[in-house]
């Protein structure tokens, strides 16, 4: 996630609080952890560098200071992988993150594209009893508006395998499923899927591809979306 972190005095088995005290840069290394695993990326550091926008030898450090916590280890291929108690924080965090986007667009009506970074700045200040409430509120949702499934929900729903839009075939009908955490950070492309009404649970078919754009048919527009763009969106068939 990106966006400023504060954090609070929580505790809990869903909580972050236990970790009180950390910098907000330990959650954020440990949430893109959990984000790339959800995407289906092997997390390495080179990926953090990218994902989190700061320099190779600020990841390096900052992964050793996880290591030396417990809260990940690192294998003989530089892959990272969350222990037990770094993917409950991690996981912790980024249930409220996606609570708080429901509650910002449901009941908010802040628009969708930009719930986001909104979410990130009130994550940490959603204690255990506002959670709960939140939840109950909310009607403990499966997933977020971006369609990414809410951790510890009893309400999640396995839409089957996806696959990113930009690998459908000309003539395909898919369904959009959920949107990368990582394509949520650029508010312009997020904007052009939300004008486009390209938001989970809308059906399109691609009509047309080339080497830079993908071209859909969605409810008889047609809407070109760059190809960059469209491997983060993924799809049903």
């Amino acid at each position: 996630m990106q966006g400023e972190r504060h954090s609070g005095p929580h505790s809990g088995p869903h909580s972050a609080g236990h970790h009180a005290g950390h910098h907000p840069a330990v959650e954020q290394y440990l949430e893109t952890i959990l984000e790339l695993e959800e995407s289906g990326i092997p997390p390495m550091r080179a990926r953090l560098v990218d994902r989190l926008g700061v320099s190779a030898p600020a990841v390096s450090e900052t992964v050793k200071r996880l290591e030396r916590e417990g809260y990940l280890t690192l294998d003989g291929e530089r892959v990272l992988h969350l222990t037990g108690s770094g993917r409950e924080y991690a996981t912790a965090v980024l249930r409220r993150h996606r609570l708080a986007e429901l509650l910002l667009v449901d009941v908010l009506k802040v628009p969708w594209s930009q719930v986001h970074e909104e979410a990130c700045r009130l994550e940490h200040a959603i204690s255990d009893n506002l959670e709960a409430h939140l939840v109950k509120l909310l009607g403990d949702p499966g997933a977020c508006p971006h369609g990414n499934p809410i951790p510890g929900s009893a309400n999640v729903v396995d839409p089957g395998p996806l696959q990113p839009l930009a690998s459908i075939p000309a003539g395909t009908p898919c369904v959009v499923r959920r949107i990368d955490e990582h394509l949520q950070t650029q508010l312009d492309h997020m904007l052009e899927l939300e004008q486009a009404r390209l938001l989970p649970g809308q059906r399109v078919t691609v009509s047309d591809g080339g080497d830079d754009l993908v071209v859909l048919d969605v409810d008889g527009v047609t809407v070109a979306l760059e190809r960059i763009v469209a491997t983060e969106v993924y799809v049903s068939l």
